[in-house]
């Protein structure tokens, strides 16, 4: 992909169409590889489509220092890709660990980021009681895979092993069929194991998920590692921190959630009360809610043809 400079680092970015600007903003453990089946769907529809590896991503840098990815970088890194396209303003679309991205977008830049699309993780805003891994270690759930994401070098060493194997059992693990089965994989690692060991392995790979793809994440990971996409979660704390100022503000840009039935992020504790707090309350333009039924949490993988058409119909209506 071409590299693009913005907000002072490298940054690979697919750029493709012509219209009216999309940024597609992918999530954890994936790339901008992620979005390779909305990508020509969109195009036709008639918009230009970027989608750049995010920061520590694929062949986006990645800084070393763990404090250089707070929510202020990652969302002034997406302020700086459209200063370096020279794009006035676009809708936003972030899905797993880009949902955050795209929310505080359009929380934070409402005059650079139109309307905003979240799929799998929904809006939630700012609590007043700290972080989520906050939270999870005051009530002692230290094997909380986001707590023990916390520590440099532990996930690091577990996930980098074998990345194949890696990305194999937490894509299908994370999947609408897996949940549907029972062997997703676990919010909890259990003691003496690391998440990949916690995870059941894929004795096949599902239809949406080919052998190419498996080895384009693969041979990324193997050259990269993990470290960049893991230090996201080791700034959710200082996260917290740094989004005082907009505490209580809503979205006030066109938004709409997508996200299949069976994604475990739904099941989550105060995802149902995010969820209905977004139409009117913390979003005050919410256009609704999708929910793709038997998709699970890759969902603009599993289910390409129907978050195409919700992304197309919410498009269309700004």
């Amino acid at each position: 992909m071409p590299i693009i400079k913005a907000n002072g680092i490298n940054i690979a970015c697919r750029d493709e169409g012509q219209g009216p600007a999309i940024l597609l903003c992918h999530g954890w453990p994936e790339l901008g590889h992620s979005w390779r089946q909305q990508v020509p769907a969109l195009v036709a529809a008639g918009y230009r489509v970027i989608v750049p590896d995010m920061r520590g991503f694929g062949d986006t840098d990645a800084p070393d220092a763990v404090e250089d990815y707070t929510i202020l970088h990652l969302v002034g890194d997406m302020v700086g890709l459209l200063d370096a396209l020279r794009i006035d303003a676009c809708a936003i679309i972030g899905h797993d660990w880009g949902a955050p991205v795209a929310w505080h977008a359009a929380l934070m830049r409402p005059d650079r980021f139109r309307a905003v699309a979240g799929l799998s993780v929904p809006w939630s805003p700012r609590g007043s009681h700290g972080s989520l891994v906050g939270m999870a270690r005051a009530q002692g759930l230290d094997r909380f895979y986001m707590v023990w994401f916390q520590e440099p070098g532990v996930a690091e060493a577990d996930l980098e092993h074998d990345p194949y194997e890696t990305q194999r059992r937490l894509l299908v693990g994370a999947s609408g069929a897996a949940a549907a089965s029972g062997a997703g994989w676990p919010l909890m690692i259990p003691p003496g194991k690391g998440l990949v060991d916690a995870c059941p392995p894929a004795e096949s790979l599902p239809h949406w998920l080919t052998e190419a793809d498996m080895q384009t994440y693969a041979a990324t990971y193997r050259r990269t590692g993990y470290r960049g996409g893991l230090n996201w979660y080791r700034n959710l704390d200082r996260n917290w921190a740094l989004t005082a100022p907009w505490h209580g503000a809503p979205i006030k840009v066109p938004a709409c959630f997508i996200a299949g039935s069976l994604d475990g992020v739904l099941r989550m504790p105060g995802m149902d009360k995010a969820m209905r707090a977004m139409d009117g309350v913390t979003c005050t333009d919410f256009r609704g809610s999708t929910l793709i039924n038997g998709a699970g949490h890759w969902v603009q993988q599993e289910a390409p043809d129907a978050v195409n058409r919700a992304l197309t119909m919410f498009l269309a209506g700004l």
